[in-house]
C-alpha cells in the first residue's frame, strides 16, 4: 500500500523555498543548486567568412537561449557564466563548400588561449563536425569561445543555418 503526500512548497531548514507547485502539476525549482543555469544556445544570423589557414572566432550572434544574460552576442561572442561549477559545452559547424580539405579544426577555448577541446576533421562534401566538453568555470572571469580553422585553399563560409552552426552550454547539476 502506498502513501500520498500533498504539498505545494518544499522548504529547507532556513525556511527557503526549494521547490513550489502551482497545483496543476507545474513545478518550479527555486534552489540554484538544482538548476542547469546559466545556460545558452547561439547561432549565426548571417554567413561568416572563414579565411584559409587562419584560426577564426565564430561570431555566434543570435541567442535562442540565454537564461542569465551571460553570452555576449554583439562584441566578444563569448559566454562568461556568473555561477561557478562544472559546465557542459558543445558546438557544431559545416562549411558551405564541397571542396575537400585536410586540417580543419573546431575548437572550444577557455579564456581566449586554452584549447579545452579541439576536433580535427577532413572536410568531405559539406561535412558537419561537432565537439563537446565538460570543464570547470569560476563564475566570474572564466569565459568560453568557439573557433574554427580550414585550409580549402580559399575563404569558405559558415552558412546561417541554425541546424548546422551553433554553440551551447549549461551548468551541470551535482557535478
Amino acid at each position: 500500500m502506498g502513501s500520498i503526500i500533498k504539498v505545494n512548497e518544499y522548504k529547507d531548514f532556513g525556511n527557503n523555498a526549494i521547490m513550489t507547485s502551482d497545483g496543476a502539476g507545474n513545478v518550479t525549482v527555486n534552489a540554484q543548486g538544482l538548476q542547469n543555469t546559466p545556460a545558452f544556445h547561439v547561432t549565426l544570423s548571417a554567413e561568416q567568412a572563414i579565411a584559409n589557414s587562419t584560426e577564426t572566432k565564430i561570431q555566434f550572434n543570435t541567442e535562442t537561449l540565454d537564461t542569465d544574460n551571460c553570452y555576449d552576442n554583439s562584441t566578444n561572442y563569448r559566454f562568461t557564466p556568473n555561477v561557478s561549477g562544472q559546465y557542459f559545452f558543445g558546438s557544431a559547424i559545416r562549411f558551405q563548400t564541397a571542396t575537400d580539405a585536410e586540417q580543419c579544426f573546431l575548437t572550444i577555448k577557455k579564456n581566449g588561449t586554452t584549447d579545452i577541446i579541439q576536433a580535427y576533421f577532413k572536410n568531405y562534401y559539406y561535412t558537419e563536425q561537432q565537439v563537446s566538453v565538460i570543464t570547470n568555470m569560476n563564475g566570474s572571469s572564466d569565459y568560453i569561445e568557439f573557433y574554427v580553422h580550414q585550409n580549402t585553399g580559399g575563404s569558405v563560409n559558415l552558412p546561417n543555418t541554425s541546424q548546422h552552426q551553433f554553440g551551447y552550454g549549461y551548468k551541470l547539476i551535482g557535478a
